[in-house]
């Protein structure tokens, strides 16, 4: 397969394209990236030039390749109970007190927890959260749960609807017991049982264009991806999400990102070796 090499004037050009189309920022130096991960579809169009593949792109009027260059420039890294930490806060802190509040304020129905992954990739995330929730006996038959995870890349949505995963993404951050717990055997791959997949619901979206029809979550986790957008779309984002959370709720960042330059209306807590946020009147 020919590597093709972007021009400095093309990187610029294809850079600001991204940018227009996912909100995703690649400076300067992150050429590799763009040669890594669009070198097979530039191949598959037979294009000779990136300038070649943005022009076939803004002709596809279906979208097609627009779609197939955002799944291959946001795929990020993940994999099940990542950093482990929040998975912990979760189980042992924000969990028992969202149930414990909401019980109190609707004691005749059942509690309520509605968290969304705002950056769930291929699904790992929205699993290890429903896992927890089912290892705390916290499960559908008793509690009203809605686990909601969005992604801009429809190849991730796709996967993470589906459940499915190969030996080397269960090998991630799962061990022996889970995985014969929660999956089923499928060839050399893995399903994620009815049982936790019926916990999780997923849509593409764009965390760059409005928050439209989410409703209120009493738990957002946006981990790990804000490093992917400039200050200013960082500052947008964070404002947009404040607008979905409830005014008790929680808000977990990837654990080498702050809030300090973004937004200044949460206050951070720390609980054993987890920082969550919520509203500083909280």
């Amino acid at each position: 397969m020919a590597k093709i090499k972007v021009t400095p004037e093309e990187f610029k050009n294809f850079s600001k394209y991204i940018l227009d189309i996912s909100g995703i920022a690649l400076d300067v130096g992150k050429e590799y990236l763009l040669e890594t991960r669009l070198n097979q579809l530039i191949n598959k169009l037979g294009c000779s030039s990136y300038s070649e593949l943005q022009q076939k792109a803004k002709a596809d009027f279906k979208k097609e390749i627009e779609n197939e260059i955002i799944d291959a420039i946001s795929t990020n890294e993940t994999y099940f109970f990542r950093d482990k930490s929040p998975f912990e806060l979760l189980q042992y802190k924000i969990f028992p007190d969202l149930i414990d509040r909401n019980s109190k304020k609707n004691p005749s129905l059942k509690p309520t927890i509605r968290l969304w992954s705002a950056a769930n990739s291929t699904g790992q995330e929205i699993y290890s959260i429903a896992m927890t929730l089912i290892e705390m006996g916290v499960t559908p038959d008793k509690y009203n749960i809605k686990l909601f995870g969005t992604d801009i890349s429809d190849a991730a949505i796709a996967q993470a609807s589906y459940g499915l995963y190969n030996k080397f993404e269960v090998a991630r951050g799962l061990d022996q017991r889970r995985l014969n717990r929660y999956f089923v055997k499928q060839g050399d791959r893995y399903k994620i049982k009815d049982e936790v997949r019926v916990m999780a619901q997923f849509k593409k979206m764009n965390l760059m264009k409005p928050f439209v029809g989410l409703g209120k979550f009493d738990i957002v986790l946006c981990r790990n991806v804000m490093i992917y957008f400039t200050s200013e779309d960082r500052k947008r984002i964070y404002r947009n999400i404040s607008k979905v959370l409830e005014p008790d709720g929680y808000l977990l960042i990837g654990s080498t990102e702050s809030l300090v330059n973004d937004i200044d209306i949460f206050s951070s807590k720390k609980y054993l070796n987890s920082v969550f946020y919520q509203f500083k009147d909280q």
